[in-house]
């Protein structure tokens, strides 16, 4: 059997075409997403006056695809063509959100937000996967940086764009806008339609098209039977290949300690991830326009970290993972902190730090979970990580809402901010013993940096 082809990499990423297209397709998708964020969260707690608890709802529904779907996500994004796949849920996700347009209040939106979730719940490891069979293994790491810095960079024009057409226009215009830039990212990744599910070359690609020739000359019934027994053989695959992806995770130390050390900030984090407007409608009654300029301040702070992390090509698991949750929960606690009548430059500086901690955590965890997984299993994996994000997402905001409606929302930013910094220190100071496994043998030699710089 012929051995199969690696990919090369290349002297600029950038040289690579099918990486381009993928790169400008998620552009448009994730500051799409951004237009739609901003504008329902000004449309549910602004316009329609939700309480947290309502507010706490809309990830909840978001969340429970991924929770029900994710394994089964990762494990069929590993056997079919990952970029078709991708270009069905960008029709998906276009027509669910023309939609919203017609819904009369919160109860209506949750169902649409949940069908709309359930696509994106595909989409997210056959990005994952396709990054990894067209993209060399020395080029992995500026391949993830780059695509952790399109949904950091959405985060800064995005919110600001989204703010100037709320201004402007209306909810309803943003929303629009997402749906089409959702179309204009299936049209994109329609030229990659025809990359297979595995790793091949085109030489590989070539013999296969040898293979199917022959096949061809088959008689029909021969042909039926073959069909019906390969079918069989997919149903029995598919289900072993989904266990085989949490035995392979559950024998990886690295990887496993990630997912844990990640969840954990996270159970955290998203009891207020979505709470915000609550927090600013009580720091500044009426001022719709905040959110979008604290988020903008917080991808700002991310792009300048992960273009940093671009240029070294390199973190340790503990400075990125560790340092990241340090940051994001110093952050949070300062927005709790803050008064009615606190300055737009303070909270601006403050979203900011908040955002490079959460570049931080971002490219590390992505880049550990790319590089420490074979091409083959990189959609399982991420499916997994979605499942359980899932589960998590449905208990945290729900939560967060009680604790909010308790002790208000600055206190409970607080306490959540704290409670991720202290977890974010403990992984600085353990960082040896959380993640033993070093990670400079899937980063650039010294001698490779030097000739990058």
């Amino acid at each position: 059997m012929k051995e199969k082809k690696e990919l090369q990499s290349t002297p600029s990423i950038w040289r690579n075409g099918r990486f381009r297209r993928m790169f400008a397709a998620h552009t448009a998708a994730s500051f799409g997403d951004w237009f739609d964020a901003i504008a329902i969260q000004v449309l549910v707690a602004y316009r329609w006056e939700a309480d947290p608890m309502m507010i706490a709802l809309i990830p909840v529904v978001m969340a429970l695809p991924g929770l029900l779907l994710g394994s089964i996500a990762g494990t069929l994004a590993d056997r079919v063509h990952k970029a078709r796949l991708m270009i069905v849920c960008d029709a998906a996700i276009a027509l669910l959100t023309l939609a919203i347009l017609a819904v009369p209040g919160p109860a209506w939106l949750l169902p649409l937000l949940g069908l709309r979730a359930a696509a994106g719940v595909f989409q997210m490891p056959s990005q994952q996967g396709l990054t990894r069979t067209v993209v060399a293994s020395d080029d992995l790491f500026r391949a993830t940086s780059l695509n952790g810095l399109v949904n950091q960079a959405s985060k800064v024009a995005g919110p600001l764009l989204g703010a100037m057409t709320l201004t402007v226009l209306s909810p309803q215009a943003c929303i629009i806008l997402n749906a089409l830039l959702r179309l204009c990212s299936g049209l994109l990744l329609w030229p990659l339609r025809g990359i297979g599910p595995a790793l091949v070359s085109v030489d590989q690609q070539a013999v296969a098209a040898g293979q199917q020739g022959k096949s061809a000359a088959h008689t029909a019934p021969e042909a039926d039977e073959a069909k019906m027994r390969e079918e069989h053989v997919r149903a029995s695959r598919f289900f072993n290949q989904w266990r085989e992806g949490w035995a392979f995770l559950w024998r990886s130390r690295m990887l496993l300690h990630t997912l844990i050390f990640g969840l954990f900030g996270l159970i955290a984090i998203l009891m207020i991830d979505y709470q915000f407007p609550t927090l600013l409608r009580v720091l500044a009654p009426g001022n719709e326009s905040l959110l979008g300029w604290l988020v903008s301040a917080i991808g700002a702070g991310a792009v300048g970290c992960m273009l940093v992390l671009n240029r070294l090509n390199r973190i340790s698991a503990g400075w990125g993972l560790g340092g990241g949750y340090v940051l994001v929960g110093g952050a949070i606690a300062a927005l709790g902190w803050a008064q009615p009548g606190t300055g737009l430059p303070v909270l601006l500086m403050i979203g900011a730090v908040l955002g490079v901690g959460n570049g931080l955590y971002i490219i590390t965890q992505n880049y550990i979970l790319q590089a420490k997984t074979p091409a083959d299993m990189v959609g399982r994996v991420f499916g997994i990580q979605s499942t359980v994000i899932g589960a998590i997402m449905v208990v945290s905001p729900l939560a967060g809402g009680v604790l909010i409606r308790i002790a208000g929302a600055g206190t409970a930013f607080v306490w959540i901010g704290m409670t991720v910094g202290i977890l974010g220190l403990a992984g600085l100071l353990l960082q040896s013993v959380i993640w033993r496994e070093s990670l400079a043998d899937s980063s650039l030699t010294t001698e490779q940096n030097a000739d990058l710089a």
